[in-house]
C-alpha cells in the first residue's frame, strides 16, 4: 500500500502542517476510540461493515500513514476494534447499585415495623424483585451499550476459529463470570437484610440464581428488540401477597428468583434485629457494594 506524504495527510485528515505528531500508542488510542464512538453513535450490526476506516482516521485526527503502518489492512484493525469493545462495553449493573440502594432502603424502611412474620418478608422481598426487575428491564431495554454488547456476542459466534476469536471469547467469559457475581451478590444482599435464605432440599447458590436470572432478563431483552409490546405489556395480580400490575421481566425474575428462596428458621426477627437493620439502611451509602 503505497503511504502518502506529509501534505496529503494533512488534507486526509483535515488538519495543518502543524499538527503534533502522535506516538503509535496513541494513535491507536484515538483510532479506536474514534470507532468505538461511531459504535455507539449508530449501533452495532452482526457486522462492522459500516465503519470506514478513512472516516475513522479523519474523527481521530491522526495520520494516515501512521495507521496503516499499525494496521495495514481495515480487518486487522476491525478485529482489535471487536477486542476493545469487548472489553469497554462488558456488562455492568444495570441501573447501578447506588440507584437500587435507593430504591431498597425506601420500600423496607417503610415497613420495616409491619414485616415481623416470614409470610410479611416473603410479600416485601417479592415487591424488590418485582420493582427492581422492571427498572433493570426498562435500563437495559433502551441502553445503547448493551445492545452493542449483545451484538458483540452474536458477532463473536460468526467468527473463524483463530486467535482474535478466541481472545474475544475469554474476554466475554470474564465480563459474563463478572456480571453473574454481581447478580448473585445483590440477592443474597436482599435475602439476607430480609432474614431468608436458599431453599433448602436442593443444590442451588446464588450464582444459579444468577445465571438464570440473567438469562431470562437477556432473551426478554431480544425478543423485545422483535417484539417491542413485550416492553410495556402488563399482568395484574397477586403473587407472594404482592399485589399490582406486573411486567414480563418482572414475572420472569419472580419466578427464578423467589422459587429458591425462604425464610431463614435461624434468624430472630426481633427488636434488635429492627433496630441493627434500621440503622444499615439509613447508613449505608451502596448496599450492593
Amino acid at each position: 500500500m503505497q503511504v502518502s506524504s506529509s501534505a496529503d495527510d494533512s488534507r486526509q485528515s483535515g488538519f495543518g502542517r502543524r499538527r503534533q505528531r502522535l506516538s503509535d500508542a496513541e494513535t491507536e488510542q484515538r483510532m479506536l476510540r474514534s470507532a468505538a464512538d461511531a459504535v455507539a453513535a449508530t449501533g452495532l450490526t452482526v457486522s462492522l461493515d459500516h465503519i470506514r476506516l478513512e472516516d475513522v482516521i479523519r474523527d481521530a485526527g491522526v495520520s494516515r500513514s501512521t495507521v496503516y503502518r499499525r494496521w495495514p489492512n481495515k480487518d486487522l484493525f476491525l478485529g482489535d476494534l471487536l477486542l476493545d469493545l469487548a472489553r469497554a462495553n462488558a456488562p455492568k449493573s444495570a441501573t447501578g447499585s447506588k440507584e437500587i440502594t435507593e430504591l431498597v432502603r425506601r420500600s423496607v424502611l417503610a415497613r420495616l415495623d409491619a414485616i415481623r412474620s416470614p409470610i410479611d418478608r416473603l410479600q416485601l422481598a417479592a415487591e424488590l424483585v418485582r420493582d427492581t426487575g422492571q427498572q433493570d428491564f426498562q435500563h437495559i431495554n433502551e441502553s445503547r451499550e448493551w445492545r452493542t454488547y449483545l451484538a458483540l456476542t452474536v458477532t463473536f459466534i460468526g467468527l473463524p476459529p483463530g486467535d482474535l476469536r478466541d481472545q474475544i471469547q475469554e474476554v466475554l467469559a470474564e465480563s459474563e463470570r463478572a456480571f453473574t457475581a454481581r447478580i448473585a451478590a445483590s440477592h443474597r444482599t436482599i435475602a439476607d437484610l430480609l432474614g431468608l435464605r436458599l431453599r433448602a432440599g436442593i443444590d442451588v447458590t446464588f450464582e444459579t440464581v444468577g445465571h438464570l436470572a440473567n438469562a431470562m432478563m437477556r432473551g426478554l431483552i431480544v425478543k423485545a428488540l422483535a417484539t417491542p409490546s413485550i416492553a410495556t405489556e402488563r399482568v395484574a395480580g397477586d403473587l407472594y401477597g404482592a399485589t399490582g400490575d406486573w411486567s414480563l421481566a418482572s414475572l420472569g425474575l419472580i419466578s427464578v428468583v423467589m422459587t429458591y428462596l425462604e425464610p431463614d428458621p435461624d434468624v430472630t426477627w426481633d427488636d434488635k434485629r429492627v433496630t441493627q437493620l434500621r440503622q444499615q439502611l439509613e447508613e449505608t451509602d451502596d448496599l450492593f457494594e
